[in-house]
């Protein structure tokens, strides 16, 4: 009996997936922006994109969409917010590239001046799966932190 109950919740942890995206942002005051990459399981953004698209985008595979930059920037835009010492910035993406089963995507931010607040509010994924993650990793000024945005507390503030 006890075998059987071992197969069933070792079963059971296979299935669970988890559901993570992780950012990192850097300042760099001498071309004066953030610099942000998204890492971000292609299967799980594919099927946001098409759920919020609706209709199948094929991300990653040799059906995929013509033009899916412009549906990627549509999408992270709507889903990341950045204002930096209270003013919101535009994020600008830049292009995506694939790497095994991961997007990454590459976007800047203008920065001008001394980066002192930095508030960050990230749903990217949050419409799809409740249990999404998205971890920021922050390099500003030489300082390293990070924030752990989540459905219940999608944004973060930063001080530095």
């Amino acid at each position: 009996m006890f075998l059987f109950m071992l197969a069933g919740l070792l079963t059971a942890a296979a299935a669970h997936k988890y559901y993570v995206a992780v950012f990192l942002v850097e300042h760099v005051p001498a071309k004066k922006q953030l610099q942000i990459t998204a890492r971000v399981f292609v299967d799980d953004l594919d099927a946001a994109l098409s759920k919020t698209n609706g209709k199948e985008l094929y991300l990653a595979t040799k059906k995929e969409v013509s033009g899916i930059d412009d549906y990627l920037a549509s999408y992270f835009s709507q889903k990341i917010k950045i204002k930096i010492n209270g003013r919101e910035k535009a994020i600008n993406f830049l292009g995506h590239e694939i790497e095994d089963d991961v997007l990454i995507g590459y976007f800047t931010v203008e920065a001008k001046g001394k980066l002192k607040d930095l508030e960050i509010k990230n749903t990217l994924l949050f419409e799809s799966f409740p249990d999404q993650q998205n971890i920021i990793n922050t390099n500003i000024n030489s300082n390293k932190k990070s924030l752990l945005l989540t459905n219940d507390n999608p944004v973060g503030n930063l001080q530095f």
